[in-house]
């Protein structure tokens, strides 16, 4: 076991699986010699060489398309969007593209391709590198989308997803990339991808989030545990396919459910883990499904304040629980 960052973790991930698989490449903006803007690819050039550390033009849709086309002849290429922000150009690619190809082929094709996207507020990035737009491919189908919490999962799922057969999503949260350590085994491990984790039991009140909220959701429970509420934790960890029997096992135990998301409220990924809840345990609740969001403006704002009032946090996790119990 060694104490590993959570960015370290992604780049023990990388390194492990390009050793294991000669077909897994790299290719993204400045991640070969500069080694990524957050240093996730540090010392892979040296180690496998510009063929499979490709440092690109500033083209998302080069970045994206070209990996496409890798992953269709065989090749199992991990992609880095420097921001969230700049996905845009690659929609076309990714929705089009990837997320149809198994099915208008009939499954002759695949498109096994690991798209590593850097996203999320907390860090003064202003509202072209604080985005966090899970949700724009949570709703398509053929889309993979996981978001871990943890150092461990950050290595685990992204070891899952370069190992699959189709085009993954994977979000990382940049408020995450150097506060999170946790101990790792040194051996090579992997985190199913489909499956949240319980990361507090309870008894009182069932809270789901993912990222970065997963650790105010974590602050707030502890926090509510002095008022006497005992509150359940759940990381929801892939967003698509989500876990809907863990959830629902919990809610239909704790009778309440609190939903938080750091992206704005409509549309989001809590609006159908609402929607679901309604459908399928409404006879077990004893107060609405709830949801604490970022607010629906068309970014993050830069200021400070501006973005602590933007962001759910942990008093505003306490302040809702409390108020949903209340009910």
């Amino acid at each position: 076991m060694k104490k590993t960052t959570f960015i370290e973790a992604i780049t023990e991930a990388l390194y492990e699986e390009m050793e294991r698989d000669e077909r897994v490449f790299l290719i993204g903006e400045d991640i070969g010699i500069y080694g990524g803007v957050f240093k996730a690819t540090k010392g892979l050039l040296d180690k496998f060489g510009p063929e499979r550390v490709i440092d690109s033009p500033i083209s998302e849709v080069y970045i994206v398309g070209g990996s496409v086309g890798a992953a269709m002849v065989g090749m199992k290429p991990v992609p880095e969007i420097q921001f969230a922000d700049f996905i845009t150009p690659a929609m076309d690619q990714l929705i089009q593209q990837a997320a149809k190809m198994r099915y208008r082929t009939g499954g002759q094709w695949t498109c096994p391709l690991t798209v590593r996207v850097c996203c999320g507020g907390d860090v003064g990035g202003g509202l072209y590198h604080s985005q966090i737009n899970e949700q724009w491919f949570f709703s398509q189908p053929g889309l993979i989308v996981v978001m871990p919490s943890t150092a461990y999962d950050a290595k685990g799922l992204l070891k899952s997803a370069i190992r699959g057969d189709d085009p993954v999503i994977y979000f990382e949260h940049k408020r995450l990339y150097r506060w999170i350590k946790e101990d790792l085994p040194e051996d090579d491990f992997t985190v199913p991808i489909g499956k949240a984790a319980v990361r507090k039991e309870g008894s009182d009140l069932t809270i789901v989030s993912y990222g970065l909220m997963l650790h105010r959701s974590l602050q707030a429970a502890e926090n509510m545990e002095k008022n006497g509420i005992s509150a359940e934790v759940i990381d929801m960890r892939t967003l698509r396919p989500w876990d809907m029997e863990t959830i629902m096992e919990s809610v239909k135990k704790t009778s309440h459910a609190l939903l938080i998301q750091e992206g704005s409220r409509t549309g989001g990924v809590m609006a159908e883990i609402s929607a679901s809840i309604t459908e399928k345990v409404f006879d077990y609740l004893d107060a609405p499904v709830t949801r604490l969001c970022g607010l629906d403006v068309p970014a993050i704002p830069f200021a400070p304040p501006m973005e602590h009032f933007f962001l759910p946090n942990s008093d505003k996790i306490v302040s809702a629980a409390t108020k949903l119990m209340e009910y």
